[in-house]
């Protein structure tokens, strides 16, 4: 299955960034992340039986992009909070494909996870919705990508979105044939 590139999220951090920037464009990352929930619940609709089928052996399933969208909120939820109440807190890396992997997302049921993904989003959503600009520009320290704002966090999170939803579609789209 061909697939878009994509840099390296720790050896090519700025690009990776870029990337997934280039994927939100001038769209309102609020508006991006709103979305997205209904999105995952059609396409494991769609899937159905098929939702945890790889389309080859080192590509993610639709139910494994699912469980690394959820993996990433449940990061992000709490690297949202620790920007705004500290200062310049570090915020540790995470190798996405130890969680898909060890947390055994392949097996995980669907409803749990876009139950999950959906609680989450909406209060980062509500939580974005409700700061101030002040708050947007607070900086973290990622371990592997340097200073990052809540409002560019946010902003990654909306591209991410694009970017593991297209990956679910090719996959569901490579399984189907």
């Amino acid at each position: 299955m061909e697939r878009p590139p994509s840099p390296d999220p720790v050896a090519e951090a700025a690009a990776y960034q870029q990337h997934l920037l280039g994927l939100l464009g001038d769209d309102d990352p609020a508006e991006v992340q709103a979305a997205a929930a209904a999105a995952w619940r059609a396409l494991v609709a769609e899937g159905a039986e098929r939702v945890a089928e790889r389309p080859e052996p080192d590509e993610w399933s639709v139910l494994e992009c699912l469980g690394h969208a959820v993996d990433a909120e449940i990061v992000y939820s709490g690297r949202y909070r620790w920007t705004i109440a500290h200062d310049e807190p570090p915020l540790i890396g995470y190798d996405q494909d130890l969680w898909v992997d060890r947390l055994h997302h392949g097996r995980d049921d669907p409803a749990d996870l876009l139950a999950l993904f959906e609680a989450l989003r909406a209060a980062d959503v509500a939580m974005w919705s409700g700061s101030t600009s002040q708050e947007r520009a607070r900086v973290a320290i990622h371990a592997e990508r340097g200073p990052e704002s809540y409002d560019l966090s946010f902003r990654l999170i909306a591209g991410h979105d694009r970017f593991h939803l297209a990956q679910a579609r090719r996959a569901l789209d490579a399984v189907a044939d």
